[in-house]
């Protein structure tokens, strides 16, 4: 065994022991522990891959003269945590993006959460994503997903993390979390009762349910928002699901997309970011660039029809890694207002879109796609 490989496996034994003593743990303990795993982790010298991987920049031959970054923001997505505590490796995964991103130097500005936190919307689902995301050293900001919503309508969600549509102003740039994930009501009529909703809803591609969509009263709010930003502000949306119809039978589909993106048209410089597709995925339409968020859970395949031509596909994930196609990201908001895109891959190198490769508008690449 080489002295690289030893270090790997000295380090696997010791994260095992760790795993197995946070389990039923009371919260100083929990704190404790979580810790101690940092600075175990940073002794070894193996925190966060991008510390040591070599990070592959999309269209970098065109980035000569580039804005230089005004400031960065993190990512956690789509963590899909069940009612299992500690034990289950979803929860484990999202221990890991949250050492990621405290590892950052400097840190973010802020950490953005891009939805889905729970897996059937249970309130011990959601309480454990908050206690965990609560380790984070930079401020949070939350989105809600379907997982999160359609078990009892938010009701838990709000009680947690406030109302899930809102806007902030941050150096210059105009955010906005919205609720792209409202249904028409399917359940009522059908005398449904919430897990059987709830289950309804997670299934995606059972049609049975609506579209994912923003709807009326947050296309009104949305309107008036914008009414009172200048133009020229840089604005970055936040959605769930994406702002346009990539795979309708996944519901990797908002269906009032067009509706939203008229609102945005009018702005010089717009990103959507959005989670939902785990996935390396990129797309720009007119003066809008879209980013998708990785999951931390498990990657999704890229759909059969409708993938955006700009996305660096990945190759097919190793199934036996629990990590391979899963892992966080950061996103760069240059002096221009524009921003570069990192998806921090867990098991692979990090990479960068640059927003020179939204605006030359190229394929990125024809393949694979499964």
């Amino acid at each position: 065994m080489t002295p690289l490989e030893k270090k790997f496996v000295e380090r696997e034994n010791r994260r095992q022991q760790l795993f197995r003593s946070l389990q039923n743990c009371d919260r100083r303990t929990f704190l404790a522990l979580t810790g101690k795993f940092a600075a175990m982790a940073a002794t070894a010298g193996l925190v966060a891959p991008h510390s040591f991987q070599p990070v592959d920049v999309v269209h970098a031959a065109t980035s000569d003269g580039k804005p230089e970054v005004a400031f960065r923001f993190a990512y956690i997505s789509d963590t899909h945590l069940f009612s299992k505590g500690m034990n289950h490796r979803f929860a484990k995964a999202v221990l890991k993006a949250v050492e990621d991103v405290n590892a950052l130097d400097p840190q973010p500005d802020f950490v953005f959460f891009g939805g889905d936190l729970a897996q059937l919307g249970q309130a011990d689902e959601l309480a454990l994503g908050q206690q965990l995301l609560k380790e984070l050293k930079a401020p949070l900001k939350m989105m809600v997903g379907e997982h999160d919503w359609y078990f009892d309508m938010g009701e838990k969600w709000r009680e947690l993390f406030g109302e899930p549509t809102y806007s902030w102003d941050h150096k210059g740039v105009h955010f906005i979390t919205l609720n792209s994930v409202v249904e028409k009501d399917f359940w009522t009529a059908k005398g449904m009762t919430p897990m059987e909703r709830m289950l309804t809803v997670a299934g995606l591609d059972n049609g049975v349910q609506s579209r994912f969509e923003v709807g009326a009263e947050q296309r009104d709010w949305l309107a008036k928002d914008l009414a009172k930003i200048d133009k020229k502000t840089p604005l970055v949306v936040f959605s769930h699901s994406p702002l346009y119809k990539y795979y309708r039978d996944w519901n990797f589909w908002t269906d009032d997309a067009e509706e939203v993106q008229k609102l945005l048209f009018p702005f010089e410089k717009v990103t959507v970011i959005h989670g939902h597709t785990h996935q390396l995925l990129t797309n720009r339409i007119k003066n809008i660039g879209f980013h998708g968020l990785l999951s931390t859970a498990w990657p999704w395949p890229y759909a059969p029809t409708g993938l955006p031509k700009l996305t660096l596909q990945m190759d097919r994930v190793d199934p036996f890694d629990q990590f391979d196609g899963c892992g966080d990201g950061t996103v760069d908001v240059r002096t221009d207002g524009q921003v570069n895109k990192t998806y921090n891959l867990w098991s692979r190198n990090p990479t960068t879109v640059e927003y020179e490769a939204l605006k030359a508008a190229k394929d990125a690449t024809k393949g694979p796609s499964y």
